[in-house]
């Protein structure tokens, strides 16, 4: 009985030992991660400030400034503001007709690619690599990238605006709509499959009635996206909202007041689709997981 208790005391003192071994090997592999974080960061911020001319701390007192100017000179002249939200608001219905068409066009390459780079459900299984790696590099460049060289080839206007995001959303769709696709019921398609229909038949019936909450909410999601995507887009003369910010701040003082009644616009225009689209994502989220 003696030894028995011996043993058991010694195996619990082995653990212990163990798991405070284990505990400080964490604590000390956290350590260097911090420190290594640490060291980039200030080598970055060094390297950045360089770049910079060392400006960065002489114009950091400035910061204000500029925003400072631009609220003085809307609050002198904040009786025209309604007027001027008024001759914005055609620009800022393009920014979201741009968001809107481009997230649709996504949308629609993202099923298809999802569809296409899912196991179990893929067309071709052996492209499936070719699909994914496919929707990897439409969503690892960015839009403003893709915009610059279509405007390029194409000249400004919002079609070059609508064809980047449209080609980032249906890669970043994708990736999405596919872990979603992996997680649907094949009972569906396989029943479908016994009855002769073909592929696009039995992931129209068989998985996109099951799929099609969550591909909705990712959609509405990037949708919020796809609206300050396209004004931004529109400082490198994509059109929108975003050209004439980027027209009224260029100009500089005397046109503040014009640039302050956007900044309203466009951040109306974000909260109120945010809040309408958490809404209905919450709804649909909700709804699928019932």
């Amino acid at each position: 009985m003696t030894d028995a208790t011996l043993g058991s005391a010694s195996s619990v003192d082995t653990i212990q030992s163990a798991y405070m071994a284990q505990v400080q090997r964490r604590r000390l592999y956290g350590g260097i991660t911090l420190l290594l974080f640490v060291a980039l960061m200030v080598s970055g911020f060094n390297i950045a400030d360089a770049r910079n001319a060392g400006g960065f701390w002489d114009g950091i007192a400035n910061i204000g400034a500029y925003p400072a100017d631009v609220l003085s000179e809307a609050w002198e002249k904040r009786a025209d503001l309604p007027a001027l939200i008024v001759k914005y608001a055609p620009a800022l219905m393009e920014t979201i007709n741009i968001a809107a068409v481009s997230t649709l066009i996504g949308t629609a390459g993202g099923i298809i690619l999802s569809l296409l780079g899912t196991r179990g459900l893929a067309r071709w299984p052996r492209l499936i690599p070719v699909f994914r790696r496919f929707s990897d590099i439409m969503r690892a460049v960015p839009e403003i990238v893709i915009a610059l060289v279509l405007i390029f080839v194409l000249g400004g206007g919002p079609i070059p605006a609508v064809i980047a995001i449209s080609i980032h959303t249906a890669g970043a769709l994708a990736k999405m709509f596919s872990e979603v696709a992996e997680n649907a019921d094949l009972k569906p398609v396989e029943g479908l499959a016994s009855t002769g229909a073909t592929w696009a038949q039995r992931m129209w019936l068989g998985i996109i009635p099951q799929v099609a909450p969550n591909y909705l909410s990712y959609a509405l999601l990037r949708f919020e996206i796809n609206i300050r995507a396209s004004a931004i887009l529109g400082f490198v003369g994509a059109g929108g909202i975003g050209y004439e910010l980027r027209n009224a701040m260029a100009w500089g003082p005397g046109r503040f007041d014009e640039a302050a009644a956007i900044f309203v616009l466009l951040f109306g225009t974000i909260v109120l689709f945010d809040q309408i689209s958490s809404r209905y994502r919450n709804r649909l989220t909700e709804g699928a997981n019932a």
